[in-house]
């Protein structure tokens, strides 16, 4: 894709922004739901130390890559990945798909062969994480410049 932004429609934007705006509603009414359970054993630190959790799994190099990769294109071998993601080792792609199984994000189905066929997937809570992920990847996207509305 070119350096160019991405031009939307100006009611697909207001569209994007205000879908953008009510998960951020939707964030503030769950934090302080957690906020009436706030007691000694459940102070912030719990809050942040589980934000801190959640983004570690996401912020490691090629992580978000399969993770997207996967939730875009669907169920993938491994040589189809590889393929896909431009400049990963087969080794990293190896390791990081082995995280992402062990966090329950990727399932790997293994077809008895021959040839062993093995195919990987995002699980349910891959799925409904990347679907929490898309407002937060659409609001960088329009903070960065990478989406426009259109004149």
């Amino acid at each position: 894709m070119s350096g160019e932004p991405l031009k939307l429609a100006k009611r697909d934007m207001r569209k994007v922004e205000k879908q953008v705006d009510e998960v951020m509603l939707l964030g503030k009414e769950i934090r302080t739901l957690f906020s009436k359970y706030n007691d000694e054993k459940f102070d912030i630190s719990w809050e942040v130390d589980s934000a801190v959790d959640a983004f570690s799994v996401f912020s490691s190099r090629w992580t978000t890559e399969i993770l997207a990769t996967l939730y875009i294109a669907g169920d993938r071998r491994f040589n189809e990945m590889r393929n896909l993601l431009r400049g990963i080792s087969s080794r990293t792609l190896s390791d990081k798909l082995s995280t992402c199984v062990e966090f329950g994000l990727v399932e790997r189905l293994v077809e008895d062969g021959p040839p062993v066929r093995v195919t990987y997937s995002l699980t349910e809570h891959g799925r409904r994480a990347g679907k929490l992920l898309s407002p937060l990847v659409a609001y960088m996207k329009i903070h960065n410049g990478k989406i426009e509305s259109s004149k």
